[in-house]
């Protein structure tokens, strides 16, 4: 079965610094039509960064549109043309004491696919030092975190992390790692 929706007409509804809105009409493989509104996004990197001491680099940070502070690994929007290997290896040093002199790509996803095109990737950072000069962004208030895997555990199982990138990365240390 075709599952192909296709675009019929587009209406911006927001333009910001990085984000675009658009409510879509569609036509359905059935024949129908829908309105989908449309989140553009420049897509973003993660990293997950354990260091010599076997320990993951989590950052903590008040994230307004839930209404909490979460913890999450290191990750940030792409700048225009940035290369994704690039940002993760920057995100780590500006919201982290820590960089890593080279990333491993673990794997790509959509945040939010069912309104939004943001795709993320996730990398592993190599040779993960504690000796970063870069600070957050002026608008960023991060406070870093270290936990070792039985932490981790605890904190995943006691639901003490609930960001979906931060839940992937640290399954795949538990798993691969």
């Amino acid at each position: 079965m075709d599952l192909t929706e296709y675009k019929i007409s587009s209406r911006e509804v927001y333009s910001g610094s990085f984000l675009q809105v658009k409510e879509d009409t569609v036509g359905l493989p059935n024949g129908n039509q829908a309105q989908r509104i449309v989140v553009q996004h420049p897509g973003a990197s993660a990293v997950l960064a354990i260091t010599s001491e076997k320990k993951v680099v989590l950052v903590k940070q008040w994230r307004y549109p839930v209404g909490e502070a979460l913890l999450e690994i290191p990750a940030g929007k792409l700048d225009v043309k940035e290369d994704p290997a690039h940002a993760a290896l920057r995100e780590l040093a500006e919201e982290t004491p820590y960089t890593a002199t080279e990333v491993k790509l673990i794997h790509t996803f959509y945040t939010v696919p069912g309104f939004g095109d943001e795709k993320m990737y996730l990398y592993l950072a190599e040779n993960v030092q504690a000796n970063s000069t870069l600070a957050a962004d002026d608008d960023e208030i991060v406070q870093p975190v270290l936990m070792d895997k039985e932490e981790a555990r605890a904190a995943l199982i006691n639901n003490s992390i609930r960001d979906g990138k931060t839940l992937i990365a640290l399954q795949y240390w538990l798993m691969h790692c």
